[in-house]
């Protein structure tokens, strides 16, 4: 798991369960020094693992190596309980109900090619699914990301904001 201890990996997990927490809340959750809440903070973002202004987890860098894009096929009167049932296993990060083929489209890693197949026979084992498709991830070349679609509408926003000042000034 890249040399990370289990204090690291608290200060990731406090980190996924509020983001917005500040570094002495951190080291009084967890009991540590803020001085060793920032320094490790430091350390995990310049080694990678914390990604997006600190705030993202590479989780490649704590060791899930195997990403995988499962659609299932499932019973529809189960899907709910499918669903259920998908949210139970750790490494499922994203689930969709789709159009077109299968039902449902599963985001799910793994930390290597044996536990990608154990987790894949758990989610065939779940009762409703009819059969499902895995498409490994080989490499990632656009990581998810809100930015581009945020510019695009403050850029909206503006524009329309000076060409109402502009019609205003010129009535």
């Amino acid at each position: 798991m890249n040399n990370l201890d289990a204090t690291d990996l608290k200060i990731l997990l406090e980190l996924v369960r509020e983001p917005r927490i500040q570094v002495s809340e951190l080291s009084e959750v967890l009991g540590i020094a803020r001085n060793t809440a920032q320094a490790r903070l430091r350390r995990l973002q310049r080694s990678g693992v914390l990604t997006g202004g600190g705030r993202e987890i590479d989780l490649e860098a704590v060791g899930y190596d195997v990403v995988a894009f499962v659609t299932i096929e499932v019973t529809h009167r189960e899907l709910d309980s499918v669903i259920a049932a998908l949210r139970l296993i750790p490494q499922v990060l994203e689930v969709h109900e789709i159009s077109g083929r299968g039902d449902l489209w599963v985001r799910l890693t793994a930390t290597d090619t044996h536990q990608l197949q154990s987790v894949l026979r758990q989610v065939v084992r779940i009762k409703g699914v009819i059969r499902t498709e895995t498409v490994l991830a080989l490499h990632t070349h656009i990581a998810y990301r809100t930015e581009p679609l945020l510019s695009r509408a403050l850029d909206v926003q503006e524009n329309a904001r000076a060409a109402r000042a502009q019609a205003a000034a010129h009535p």
